[in-house]
């Protein structure tokens, strides 16, 4: 069995047993779309990645390792990314963070002051007040496998399966480590919501922390793009005005680019529009018909003054 994306795509069809659960008594089967992975931007590992569409909504990476355990064996599956798994980031802004790391490439920060900043980042992180995640209906998720050859193993697996009606059972040999859902999970989380009162305020001083250097790179490189004029001649001017003028040498020579940049465009744009190219061509076969006109005339009178030829017999 197999499916058509709204983009197209191929998808075979993974069908998955959900056990009965005291709140549900009955068993169902999910459907998981599998296909080879495609990205807009492709990697490195894009051959030897699957492609996971509408993934049921407690999925965790121990749930697909037996999964893909139960398909082809051990030591196929390497790790999986979900969609909606995301690091918070701290940031100013989305245009002065790409700002700042570009100033930050260009200053080649040392391996050490990388570390530093790895580290500060991490501690200004509060702590996780879920044991266990829940994703958005309908989640799409990526499997990285151990080769390219473990691809063709699971999407034939999953052509078996579909054959032989042997469904894989969702959480079935399933580690230790997965936290179960419930009350449980719930009375969980209302007892990491109380945080420590430390460990909060350590939180918080972190984080206050690399967002002030973050606002003393981006001051940085605005300060300096005051200072420096573009390749057109211009000064980026930004909040608070120029920090101090530029010098005379740095005026006459934007000054002069200026110029040469207006005098270039000139030339580009003497013949942009249509109507000029025509007006033009008008132009050049008057003056050639002007031209062959006078020379005519030419040749006539240099006739007349010769006479008519007459030869000897």
């Amino acid at each position: 069995m197999s499916s058509t994306g709204a983009d197209g795509a191929y998808f075979a069809v993974l069908p998955i047993l959900m056990p009965a659960l005291p709140s549900f008594p009955h068993s169902a089967v999910h459907e998981i779309r599998v296909r080879r992975n495609a990205p807009k931007i492709p990697s490195a590992n894009d051959s030897r990645s699957l492609f996971l569409k509408n993934i049921p909504t407690d999925s965790t990476e121990p749930h697909f390792r037996a999964v893909f355990t139960s398909l082809v064996g051990a030591g196929r599956f390497e790790t999986i990314i979900f969609e909606d798994d995301s690091e918070s980031a701290l940031s100013i802004d989305p245009a002065q963070a790409m700002k700042v790391q570009q100033l930050a490439r260009k200053r080649k920060m040392a391996d050490v002051e990388a570390e530093e900043r790895s580290r500060q980042e991490q501690e200004a992180q509060l702590l996780p007040m879920w044991t266990r995640k829940l994703h958005s209906s309908s989640g799409t998720a990526v499997v990285l496998l151990a080769d390219e050859k473990s691809v063709h193993s699971v999407l034939r697996a999953i052509a078996k399966v579909q054959k032989n009606k042997k469904f894989p059972v969702w959480g079935e040999n399933l580690a230790d480590e997965v936290p179960s859902l419930g009350s449980e999970w719930i009375a969980t989380h209302l007892q990491l919501s109380r945080l420590d009162k430390a460990a909060t305020q350590k939180a918080v001083h972190a984080f206050f922390n690399v967002f002030n250097q973050k606002e003393k790179e981006a001051a940085e490189l605005a300060k300096r793009l005051r200072n420096e004029p573009d390749e057109d001649g211009f000064v980026t001017v930004t909040r608070g005005g120029r920090a101090a003028p530029a010098s005379r040498n740095e005026a006459e020579e934007a000054k002069q680019r200026m110029i040469d940049k207006a005098d270039k465009k000139k030339s580009e744009l003497k013949h942009f529009y249509r109507f000029q190219l025509r007006e033009e061509r008008k132009k050049e076969q008057a003056a050639l018909l002007r031209r062959f006109q006078e020379d005519v005339k030419k040749v006539d009178a240099m006739r007349e003054k010769r006479g008519k030829f007459k030869p000897e017999t």
